[in-house]
């Protein structure tokens, strides 16, 4: 009984600590990278092109089989060994092993073999930007936490203050310094800062069950972030020149790896379906035995059984050569689609790099417009915070009413929220650039 009751609570302790736990971003992008369907799927990708390129390996091969059989006559029936026909029953077999193999095929295998290596490489490539794209949404998504809770972090210290001036300005009305009108105005503003802080939490919990499901985390209850703000981490990358950033994202985007090598993958099918032309060379080799229970004529008795194997064995050998001439176009019609499909994944191509440009410029812009918003939100709030000391100043003395207090309060409420979005827009959009920069998402710093 003991031992069932401690296991029962190390048991709760477990589920209480699991339950505890709040998840870090490097944390969320990491268990997203390890488990995101997409991810998954592109890892598929990789193991498909390595089967791919063992099937291209083994056409270098020869090709080797065996075959035995064993059979019973009864009546008028040929002998096997002797080829003469009799009418009797005897038992026969015969076993054999045959090899083929292609010494040219107009260099098709050695082709198939070096699109398998390419194929192996764009999917790399593939999974490589499945990655970026899934660390930016789980980054974006955790950003998205970290503002709701920052937001609701300043209604609430907000509200902290509207309470106590709430029992300040009742004291005053009581004792008829201040009109009751002012005390009707300071509790309004509390209820219209209640209703905002329910808001603001509702914001958490929707952001969090969005940031789970990204994760396919079920657990929306217990599932949390750590709750902690980020800085803005900028190691120089909003300093450098558009020119700068757009060169080295092309030498490093998986988009644009991508996009050449389906251009090589496009000139090797050209390559393999010409080589269907080309005259096929290929060589074979078999032997065979075979042996019967009949007696032969002028005998009693059959000869033994591994006499017959060797003595009615047999070898052959020889080359073959294939010369394509006409198979209804069939090979013509596959040269012309390679090389349209070639023409396509070249204009894939320079689209690619076009529409890296345009996203590396609208990174680009859209940082430096960040930028400038978070400074001037920061601006914003300290004339605010100057403003709201004032008239905070101006009623605690009773030279300002309930209603000017309030509106200044509101505006000061709303510029601290401002500086939170526009800091964590600016953060994000800032990662964006250095990921365009060719920095690896398990590297970026927040």
């Amino acid at each position: 009984m003991k031992k069932i009751v401690s296991m029962l609570i190390v048991l709760f302790a477990i589920n209480a600590q699991s339950q505890q736990k709040k998840w870090t971003l490097t944390e969320c992008v990491q268990y997203a990278l390890e488990n995101n369907i997409s991810v998954k799927q592109s890892e598929l990708d990789i193991e498909s092109a390595d089967i791919e390129r063992l099937s291209a390996i083994g056409n270098f091969m020869p090709s080797l089989n065996a075959s035995a059989g064993v059979s019973e006559n009864t009546g008028l029936s040929f002998d096997p060994v002797t080829n003469n026909a009799r009418t009797t029953t005897f038992l026969s077999a015969n076993g054999g092993v045959n090899a083929n193999y292609t010494l040219f095929n107009g260099l098709r295998n050695i082709r198939t073999l070096q699109r398998s290596k390419i194929s192996k490489l764009a999917s790399e490539y593939r999974l490589d930007k499945m990655k970026d794209d899934i660390s930016l949404f789980v980054a974006n998504a955790y950003l998205q936490v970290i503002l709701s809770k920052a937001n609701l972090e300043v209604l609430q210290s907000q509200n902290d203050v509207t309470k106590s001036q709430i029992k300040r300005t009742n004291d005053l009305v009581d004792a008829g310094s201040l009109p009751k009108g002012d005390l009707l105005e300071i509790k309004a503003v509390d209820a219209s800062e209640q209703q905002g802080i329910i808001n603001a939490e509702n914001s958490i919990q929707i952001s969090l069950i969005s940031l789970a499901q990204l994760l396919l985390i079920k657990d929306y209850e217990n599932f949390d972030v750590i709750d902690e703000g980020y800085d803005v981490v900028d190691d120089g990358i909003i300093n450098k020149s558009i020119s700068e950033i757009l060169t080295q994202s092309k030498e490093t985007r998986s988009e644009i790896k991508i996009a050449e090598q389906n251009v090589e993958l496009a000139k090797k099918d050209v390559q393999i379906a010409k080589g269907a032309n080309i005259p096929t060379l290929s060589a074979s080799f078999g032997y065979n035995t075979r042996y019967s229970d009949a007696p032969s004529f002028g005998q009693q008795d059959a000869d033994p059984f591994i006499d017959q194997l060797y003595t009615n064995d047999g070898i052959g050998y020889g080359l073959g050569l294939n010369i394509p001439i006409l198979n209804g176009f069939a090979t013509k019609g596959s040269v012309k689609r390679s090389k349209i499909n070639l023409e396509r994944s070249k204009f894939q191509l320079e689209q690619a790099e076009l529409d890296l440009e345009s996203n590396v410029y609208q990174a680009y812009v859209d940082a430096k417009g960040a930028l400038k918003s978070y400074e001037a939100a920061k601006l914003a709030l300290e004339s605010q915070q100057l403003a709201y000391d004032y008239a905070k100043e101006r009623y605690d003395v009773g030279l300002t009413n309930a209603f000017d207090f309030s509106q200044s309060k509101l505006r000061f409420d709303n510029a601290n929220i401002e500086v939170n979005r526009t800091k964590y827009d600016y953060i994000f959009k800032l990662k964006v650039l250095e990921l365009y920069f060719g920095i690896p998402p398990t590297e970026l710093k927040f």
